[in-house]
């Protein structure tokens, strides 16, 4: 469920795209985080605590999970579906971070994907999972990173070990299997010339081997206006029409909304698969100094709020909220 790509143009052209695919009203809303902000991990009595280093904009899940967003340093990051994920044991001996603010841990204190790389890779914490809400299954995600150089970075748990993939190349992610057999299922199909023939279905794999020939064959500008519409078009191409789900496919649901980053602008996109129109928030004009007010863009029952165009005005003053944890 779900799929994230990046668009690497010249002129440092760089812009993220990613699908949010669900059975369910994810109760999506747009925030808006200041600097500043005194965070907690929500696992418990040892949880990780941090200040955020950076402002954001992003998108949660129930009001109580970030799941996507970019922050005032260009960094993206994105939450994607991975029922292969083994998170570690968790005793409490180690800080603990709930995965429900994993994206925003990182948003919060890194300005690049070579920076979180080595934030991640020691380690600071022990992500602790949980319920979906409303379901009996644990939430099992990876992660993607983009930032405004155009470098990658895939961070995944397998086995319980954290596995981080980090290079610009890695453009393209979706869910199962891990992004290792991702990869070489996509080197079969590169072998094939996309214009010849492409696996057209709604599984990962499939939209992994779409959006990875389509990402690359669009034409390649530094015109943003021509630059959106091809990122657009291609994450459109990898959606999942609405009222499909596949009982026997977990990683196959209807695209909810879909967000775009333009890293070189700071602009984030949203689009709901509800409403007839694209809207924006300018990243860089929202006020997310230190000691400002945390807002929050109501996006209503199954994201059907209209907004168009620029609609960084539209944000209100909210009370954070907090993240699902222990």
């Amino acid at each position: 469920m779900c799929t994230r790509l990046v668009y690497l143009g010249p002129n440092d052209t760089v812009i993220t795209a990613r699908s949010m695919d669900w059975k369910l009203d994810l109760g999506t809303n747009l925030w808006a985080f200041p600097r500043g902000m005194e965070r907690e991990g929500c696992a418990g009595p040892n949880s990780i605590t941090w200040t955020s280093l950076y402002g954001s904009v992003v998108a949660s899940a129930y009001d109580m999970c970030t799941t996507d967003g970019v922050n005032d340093a260009g960094l993206s990051a994105n939450l994607l579906w991975l029922v292969e994920s083994e998170y570690p044991e968790y005793d409490g001996s180690t800080p603990g971070l709930s995965i429900a603010a994993w994206a925003q841990y990182v948003l919060d204190r890194c300005g690049s994907v070579a920076e979180a790389v080595e934030v991640l890779a020691a380690e600071p914490f022990t992500i602790v999972t949980a319920a979906v809400p409303g379901e009996d299954r644990l939430a099992t995600l990876h992660m993607s990173l983009s930032d405004a150089r155009g470098d990658s970075a895939i961070i995944e748990y397998i086995g319980g070990r954290q596995t981080i993939h980090h290079s610009r190349e890695y453009q393209v992610m979706t869910n199962s299997p891990i992004f290792d057999k991702q990869l070489a299922v996509n080197e079969y199909w590169k072998q094939i010339n996309g214009t010849v023939m492409l696996p057209g279905t709604n599984r990962a794999a499939d939209r992994f081997a779409r959006a990875s020939f389509y990402v690359d064959a669009v034409p390649k500008t530094d015109d943003p206006r021509t630059a959106l519409a091809a990122t657009f078009s291609v994450i459109r191409n990898v959606s999942v029409p609405l009222g499909i789900s596949t009982p026997d496919e977990p990683n196959i649901s209807s695209t909810r909304w879909r967000t775009v980053v333009d890293h070189k602008r700071g602009l984030y996109f949203f689009e709901s698969a509800m409403t007839p129109n694209t809207f924006w928030v300018d990243v860089s004009s929202i006020d997310l100094s230190e000691g400002s007010t945390v807002r929050k863009l109501e996006l209503g029952p199954d994201e059907s709020t209209v907004f168009s165009g620029d609609s960084t005005d539209q944000f209100k003053p909210a009370e954070p909220f907090t993240f699902a944890g222990l």
